[in-house]
């Protein structure tokens, strides 16, 4: 028996409205304010108050000693990854369960991603696993860990933390200190989301964060390093804003670098974006537990819920279909599409996209898996219109 009809009524019991998107971004704060005073006094490209404040504003919020505001999240990323010292060549650990910007970001590098299986409580990076199959796999050289089958460096592994869950970090910490693999965050959709008192982002060496227009707060389109390195900041900064030295006038550029900054227009949004997050975090708690009870009644679901010790940003709302319903997916994603409450699957995994298909990967039975069973549901904070 079908029960996207049911999945279709539980929708709609929560959202209320005929027709929802997955996650539109929600204003109302002081973003026309800010940005209307970037267009009046002129400072509207990557230099400006509202570029420092950001950043000096990220920092204080997630505990981390420096941010640099960056173009986008792949950007972002792709910058860490060359300055903890990831090599054209080199295999950086990711999970297959991730977007794709993931493993472009590695690739830009000219490094290779090597794809890793999932855990089902946190949908992030099975920690025990990777750690066991590195034992069959990896050997210490002189220079860092090796894959005995390649012959190439693994230089890092980047942890993802699907639809704001945190992975544990703890555990990965210690063992990318054991293998001495740097660790890089991606924590581009996780802002609001903690493992007991640290924000994520801040347990590797570096970490990005995301401000695409369906993140939880947005600039638009942008996103930025976070690290308590401060070495690491001020290279950061510099490779990123075409390397050019301080002058009046002067335009002397020391390396081949990028253009990678964030324009003061769209740091003005992040600004009053950041101010409302308290109210856009509330609101996700809130729209979660409605649809927990919403969906108490139907045996063959159930939302993924934030595990003890974290706290979850709920960015996507994130259903799990039981494994015996779990061909059901593509028609419960058509009735509630149709009916004007947009819902979607999980990424296609990374290893099956034809650019990623010869790389290196474990077994990932519960990535697999996983990606039968994830429908995402309406997850924009505005659906609490009490709260924002």
């Amino acid at each position: 028996m079908s029960i996207a009809p049911t999945v279709l009524d539980r929708i709609q019991r929560v959202t209320q409205a005929p027709k929802v998107a997955l996650h539109e971004p929600t204003f109302g704060g002081n973003e026309l304010k800010y940005v209307t005073e970037c267009i009046q006094t002129g400072w509207v490209s990557s230099v400006g108050e509202y570029v420092n404040r950001f950043e000096r504003e990220l920092a204080a919020y997630t505990g981390a000693a420096h941010a640099v505001v960056v173009s986008n999240g792949t950007s972002g990323l792709q910058v860490t990854l060359e300055l903890v010292g990831v090599r054209r060549d080199d295999e950086v650990l990711v999970p297959a369960l991730s977007f794709v910007a993931t493993a472009n970001a590695v690739r830009h590098c000219g490094a290779w991603p090597h794809f890793v299986d999932s855990d089902v409580c946190t949908l992030g990076i099975d920690v025990a696993k990777l750690e066991a199959y590195l034992r069959d796999i990896a050997e210490q050289r002189n220079d860092g860990c090796y894959n005995r089958r390649t012959g190439r460096r693994i230089a890092a592994v980047v942890p993802m933390h699907t639809f704001g869950h945190p992975v544990d970090m703890p555990a990965l910490v210690e063992l990318a200190e054991r293998h001495r693999l740097e660790i890089v965050e991606d924590a581009a959709e996780s802002l609001g989301s903690w493992i007991g008192d640290r924000h994520t982002g801040t347990f590797g060496r570096c970490a990005m964060l995301s401000f695409n227009g369906n993140k939880i707060v947005t600039t638009g389109g942008g996103g930025a390093i976070i690290t308590n390195d401060g070495a690491l900041a001020k290279r950061a900064k510099h490779v990123t804003t075409t390397a050019k030295q301080p002058h009046p006038w002067a335009f002397f550029h020391d390396e081949v670098a990028y253009n990678f900054r964030m324009p003061n227009l769209n740091a003005a949004m992040g600004c009053a974006q950041l101010e409302r997050i308290g109210q856009f975090l509330e609101a996700k708690r809130l729209l979660a537990s409605r649809y927990v009870d919403a969906f108490r009644d139907v045996p063959e679901v159930s939302m993924f819920l934030e595990r003890p010790g974290t706290q979850a940003n709920y960015w996507l709302q994130t259903l799990l279909l039981a494994p015996e319903v779990a061909a059901q997916r593509d028609e419960i994603l058509a009735t509630t599409n149709a009916a004007g409450q947009m819902t979607r699957p999980v990424w296609e995994l990374l290893y099956t996209l034809p650019m990623y298909s010869s790389c290196e990967r474990m077994a990932t039975p519960v990535a697999d898996d996983l990606a039968q069973r994830v429908v995402n549901l309406p997850s924009s904070p505005q659906l609490m219109p009490g709260v924002v």
